[in-house]
């Protein structure tokens, strides 16, 4: 509600909210849960363990310094690895996940891993191509500017191209730098 200058509603009772609103209030009285008579003690669940048998940790796994151990069951389908795994450890092995630090690390280890990702493309058959991936040649043929009209991120359409081709950019002139200075070396 908007702030007017009458004095709002008294607020709705719970007798009132339970007929109003279908299933309001079901954790207030035990006898109203929908999940009631599960928590009863003695009944059968069915299930015959206590706690599941755990997960073997093949690989190193990231786990918060919060909890003492992992789930009983976890994924496994990115295990850490290079410089970005070993960023993405220290987040988890130093770092609260309360703490801003945490989410940096993990955030820097997901740019890193980006740039690892592109630069072994390079020792494949088929590298990466930015302009093809990015989408620019795309826009070209179908109304790139008419397309980018009525859309809400106006101010940052601008940034746009530097973010795909900043990275490939910086990439080149240190690929570049590297190669001059090999070059000068071997005269």
């Amino acid at each position: 509600m908007p702030y007017t200058p009458q004095k709002p509603p008294l607020p709705r009772t719970s007798e009132e909210l339970r007929a109003q609103i279908p299933g309001w209030g079901a954790d207030l009285d035990r006898a109203d849960r929908p999940a009631f008579p599960r928590e009863v003690p003695g009944i059968e669940t069915g299930a015959h363990w206590e706690l599941p048998e755990q997960q073997p940790e093949l690989a190193p796994r990231e786990r918060s310094i919060e909890h003492p151990r992992l789930p009983p069951v976890f994924g496994t389908s990115v295990p850490l690895k290079g410089a970005s795994g070993a960023i993405r450890g220290l987040a988890y092995r130093r770092f609260s996940e309360g703490r801003a630090a945490h989410w940096l690390l993990l955030l820097l280890g997901d740019r890193v891993d980006a740039v690892e990702s592109h630069l072994a493309s390079f020792a494949t058959t088929r590298p990466d191509d930015p302009l093809t991936e990015s989408g620019v040649l795309g826009e070209i043929g179908h109304g790139p500017v008419r397309s980018r009209r009525g859309r809400v991120d106006v101010r940052h359409q601008v940034l746009d191209p530097v973010v795909v081709t900043a990275g490939w950019v910086v990439s080149g002139l240190v690929a570049y730098r590297v190669l001059r200075s090999v070059a000068r070396r071997a005269r």
